[in-house]
């Protein structure tokens, strides 16, 4: 709790500022350090749909950020990389593109199952589940016209259920529009050091086609170019620039609405992306230090990845007066198709039985999901507001494998071989909820924010195999789960004139538990494992003065997390089982900012960043890798970035502007490795880094002409570093993810 005290300090100076300044006006925040040079003599209040309604950004109390659409163009930010400098205290721990995870607030332990639950609108997405990979396959979609981004920290469990423990990721798209026609589109060229040159285009159109109906459609292209070498390491294969990607699709919405009370939307979005080997480099094992002085990967068979988003929904709209009603409906998958490389460990082993050899384990992993949602809401006034609702999902997934001996220098099976390996882990899940949340206005300064949830899940789950590796045919039961988690929020604010807030904030959030697929003889207490819960607490103060020419939103949190998930190994009778296990206790504290100066019309000056202190309570259960006191993964103690823009007009409607940012993440502890600890004494980590990104341009009216570099300083910051279960690379390295080395590219732009 020791960051809240200090933060009851620096939220107390704060608000007497502000009272001083008191006037019709709203919160600002980071995603308005771009909005300011569009209009520079005016800011547009922020709305927010973070509690299922819109609202003004200073009326929600908790922690929330904005990225505007335009701030993520101006910012040339396609992807999770891109705007991660643009929230406070959000991380990625990626391998390559559609291979990544969500942390906030330092809840993160590793394992299979997500803490931050990503949305599209009013779409979740991906796999609520501990069977699927859902933690490291969080849904990277493209933000070519979206309207925004919202981040939501601390756990959602009220409004969003499952799988929200640290936050929520939102994409919150473009509606079409009845009222004009619109035409616009982007393209860009990027060169990289080291590296190949990329493309990038983009469109969108919207069509009125009358009163009551309109058509928005979007499309995007990004071919992206290696810089990662394979340099024939022990045997490795000789080729430059092998991680090279491509991400297109487009998205496509239809419009009905008849009366200003009713309307229905549909809309379908659909994104691939194909990488041909992932952003990682042979690293040493202990410190993630890159190995051979250029960023090079041991390949003998490529990593290739296919990843498809599928996301399609329908959501209807009707005021009835006293309350409105809102149904969504979604159907949505996730399929992803990818190479494993394990010739450096196999292919010794087998050249004596089948000759020489490589060898790779193929992965398809598919999650299909259909969602409903039903609410009804009252409408917005200034003595009671509530919203009452139903939610349910079903989830079918699979993960299905085979072990494959190939040619060398192919992807072509030897012909004549029995099945080496081959193994099925079909699964299914069911969550049906019942939420509710009122909000209870005490007087013009003061309400109470309260809601609860009640959920309940059943899981199944099953495995067959067969092959030499695996020893024969193997069926084992099905195994399965039921469980039901309530969870809840309470929230107090206070407001202090139409400038400031200070709001508390407790909430408990969840991750469903469910079966796991053991070998027979494993004992009865590992079949499954157990939903693990995080309670936060927290106190914010939202202010900014009356010309808004300077604002900050700042937040201070302290969670408490128990029978935390860990992916692993434990050990019943000297015998090891691998799977899902529930640990002890975890505790993350800290606290976040977002301050903003304008000092003069056009120009912007942001700072951001957090403190995070997040360790383990109590030892992960054995071969786990996880110790009393240890950092939990991937969350540096301090990220700060800072951002600044200025825009002038310089002759009839051209507009030029300037900016830069800077961003700084101190030393991360890596995922936990109980063989490194037994080695050496301490769990593996990555450094620290610096990334520094500037941008330019010129505003013709209709059309733009823009150049930016990113990453000048060529800073090798790494992302993530994960030592193989098996000697899969030369010497025992590890593999470590890499941000892009200095990349410099122009857009031109044009719009109708």
């Amino acid at each position: 709790m020791t960051a809240i005290r200090q933060a009851l300090a620096i939220s107390s100076a704060i608000v007497a500022v502000m009272m001083a300044n008191a006037a019709t006006a709203q919160t600002v925040s980071q995603d308005e350090v771009e909005q300011a040079t569009t209009e520079p003599n005016h800011q547009s209040d922020i709305i927010v749909t973070a509690q299922k309604r819109e609202q003004l950004l200073i009326d929600v109390p908790q922690s929330v950020s904005v990225i505007s659409g335009e701030s993520l163009e101006r910012q040339q930010a396609t992807n999770f990389k891109d705007y991660l400098k643009l929230v406070p205290g959000l991380q990625l721990n990626q391998t390559s593109p559609g291979f990544g995870r969500l942390v906030l607030r330092g809840v993160n332990t590793g394992g299979v199952a997500s803490t931050v639950a990503v949305y599209q609108d009013e779409t979740i997405f991906g796999s609520s589940t501990g069977l699927v990979n859902g933690g490291i396959l969080a849904g990277d979609f493209d933000t070519f016209d979206v309207a925004r981004i919202e981040v939501l920290r601390g756990p959602q469990g009220t409004f969003y259920g499952a799988n929200a423990l640290g936050g929520i990721l939102k994409f919150v798209t473009n509606k079409p529009d009845t009222s004009k026609i619109e035409v616009r589109g982007r393209a860009s060229v990027e060169t990289t050091k080291g590296g190949n040159e990329s493309y990038l285009g983009s469109a969108v159109v919207n069509l009125p086609l009358g009163d009551t109906l309109a058509v928005r459609a979007s499309g995007f292209y990004r071919d992206i170019g290696g810089f990662i070498d394979s340099i024939g390491t022990d045997g490795a294969d000789v080729e430059r620039n092998i991680n090279s990607s491509k991400s297109y699709g487009g998205r496509g919405s239809l419009l009905f609405q008849p009366t200003t009370d009713f309307s229905v939307q549909l809309s379908a979005y659909v994104q691939n992306l194909d990488v041909d080997a992932p952003d990682t480099v042979d690293a040493e094992p202990l410190t993630g230090r890159t190995l051979y002085g250029r960023p090079t990967q041991s390949q003998f068979v490529p990593n290739a990845s296919k990843v498809r988003y599928r996301v399609y929904s329908g959501v209807i709209n009707y005021d009835f007066g006293f309350a409105s009603l809102v149904s969504a409906s979604s159907y949505s998958t996730l399929k992803q198709d990818f190479r494993s490389d394990l010739t450096y460990f196999f292919s010794p082993q087998l050249v004596d039985v089948i000759g020489p050899n490589e060898f790779f384990q193929g992965q398809t992993t598919q999650v299909k999901r259909f969602t409903q949602e039903v609410r009804l809401q009252s409408p917005s006034n200034d003595r009671f507001e509530w919203v009452v609702g139903g939610f349910y999902t079903r989830e079918r997934g699979l993960i299905d494998q085979v072990f494959t001996a190939v040619t060398p220098g192919t992807t072509t099976p030897i012909a004549g071989l029995p099945v080496l390996g081959i193994a099925q882990v079909p699964s299914r899940y069911r969550e049906i909820a019942g939420f509710a949340n009122a909000t209870v206005h005490l007087g013009p300064r003061f309400d109470v924010d309260f809601g609860g949830r009640y959920s309940h899940n059943k899981q199944r789950a099953s495995q067959s195999g067969d092959g030499l590796l695996a020893g024969g045919p193997l069926a084992l039961p099905t195994a399965r789960s039921s469980e039901g988690v309530f969870t809840y929020s309470v929230a107090p604010k206070v407001k202090f004139g139409d400038n400031a807030s200070l709001y508390a904030r407790v909430a408990k959030g969840f991750r469903p538990g469910g079966p796991n697929v053991l070998a027979p003889g494993a004992p009865v207490e590992f079949r499954s494992f157990d939903s693990d819960t995080v309670l936060s607490y927290e106190i914010g103060v939202k202010a900014q003065t009356s010309d808004r020419s300077f604002s900050i939103d700042v937040a201070a949190f302290h969670v408490d997390w128990k029978d935390i998930q860990v992916f692993g190994q434990t050990l019943a009778n000297d015998i090891p089982y691998g799977g899902n296990f529930n640990g002890g206790k975890a505790k993350s504290e800290g606290f976040e900012f977002t301050t903003t100066l304008r000092p003069t019309p056009g120009f912007t000056t942001s700072i951001n960043g957090a403190y995070t202190i997040a360790r383990l309570k109590d030892d992960t259960p054995a071969n786990s890798g996880g110790f009393d006191g240890d950092r939990l993964p991937y969350v540096p103690k301090y990220s700060i970035s800072a951002d600044t823009q200025y825009e002038w007009a310089l002759a009839g409607e051209t507009r030029a502007y300037v900016g830069a940012s800077l961003r700084l993440l101190s030393r991360q502890a890596a995922a936990f490795d109980a063989g490194l600890v037994a080695a050496t004494g301490r769990q593996p980590a990555i450094a620290g880094y610096q990334v520094a990104d500037a941008r330019a341009g010129l505003l013709f009216g209709k059309f733009s002409i823009e150049v930016y570099a990113r990453n000048l300083g060529n800073s090798e910051g790494k992302t993530s570093l994960d030592l193989p279960a098996v000697p899969t690379i030369p010497f025992g390295a590890s593999a470590a993810g890499i941000i892009r080395p200095r990349t410099i590219g122009l857009t031109l732009g044009a719009g109708f």
